[in-house]
């Protein structure tokens, strides 16, 4: 995977080093998970084509899929306009939540607008 070294030496990192990383699907286009990545993560990440985290309850490296077999396979990374919070796109091996959910968000809607009459 060719990676820019700049554009990843540029990430915003919040106070804690953390930076958030939205998982989509490459396939479908659904949103799959959010979770956080520090620097190590991110460049373990790129060097081996799958996902790795932090996990900010266990305050270690997690690779998405190393216990489960629910890999990511990286698609593309890409940073938003301030570089603050990173969208993966993946091609998903299984679920993507820990409750074996598609994507961590099928729990519930908080709010869908209404279409007027």
């Amino acid at each position: 995977m060719p990676v820019d070294k700049t554009a990843v030496e540029s990430i915003a990192y919040n106070s804690d080093g953390l930076v958030p990383a939205i998982v989509q699907s490459s396939i479908t286009g659904r949103v799959l998970m959010l979770a956080w990545m520090n620097h190590e993560s991110l460049l373990l990440s790129l060097e081996n084509g799958e996902t790795v985290f932090w996990s900010r309850s266990r305050q270690e490296l997690w690779h998405k899929g190393a216990t489960s077999g629910n890999t990511q396979e990286i698609v593309s990374i890409e940073a938003d306009c301030d570089a603050d919070t990173l969208l993966i796109k993946v091609k998903e091996n299984g679920p993507a939540c820990h409750t074996d959910s598609e994507s961590c968000f099928d729990v519930s809607t908080l709010y869908i607008e209404q279409e007027s009459e």
